[in-house]
């Protein structure tokens, strides 16, 4: 399972691409797109979570929070993914398009925009959705690999025969 808790501060290769769809669209103003009804209906609105705009994350984003369980608390996200053997949260400082790279671990900003770490961050020491859970069955790997772009990953055979085949059943 990969969150992707994407901000606006380095998230130049989205910025890129955003702009060929709203040449006006900058990075200091991007939460008034993604956090209306419209921007919501966009895969980037879905997973934006700004940390400066926290009020208008929960208000509008219709996806993110709820998977998260930020803003219900449903026991049934924790209980369904406490049931896994095993999950295995990968990522790598090179990625490129996820921002910050650690969201692919549950990593994310705060509102000083320092990246907290998955087990630093409320999510998991309120074990909002079964990841302490996880953690303390030792059922949770985390591994970082530098030097894997974000289209690497799945491209790349040594990844694939090192950090991907060995999970598999």
């Amino acid at each position: 399972m990969l969150t992707v808790a994407t901000l606006i501060v380095p998230i130049l290769l989205i910025a890129r691409f955003l702009h060929l769809f709203f040449p006006n669209l900058v990075c200091e103003t991007a939460y008034e797109l993604f956090y209306s009804k419209v921007g919501q209906l966009t895969s980037v609105g879905n997973y934006w979570n700004d940390p400066h705009h926290q009020e208008l994350y929960f208000k509008y984003s219709k996806f993110l929070p709820y998977v998260n369980n930020e803003k219900t608390n449903k026991t049934i996200f924790k209980s369904g993914l406490a049931k896994l053997n095993r999950m295995i949260l990968i990522g790598g400082p090179d990625d490129g398009v996820i921002t910050p790279w650690q969201s692919s671990q549950f990593g994310y900003y705060d509102k000083n925009e320092t990246v907290l770490e998955l087990r630093d961050r409320s999510i998991y020491q309120d074990d909002l959705i079964g990841l302490k859970i996880l953690d303390k069955q030792g059922k949770l790997d985390i591994i970082t690999v530098p030097g894997v772009p974000h289209y690497g990953w799945h491209k790349n055979i040594s990844i694939i025969d090192e950090f991907l085949l060995p999970y598999l059943d």
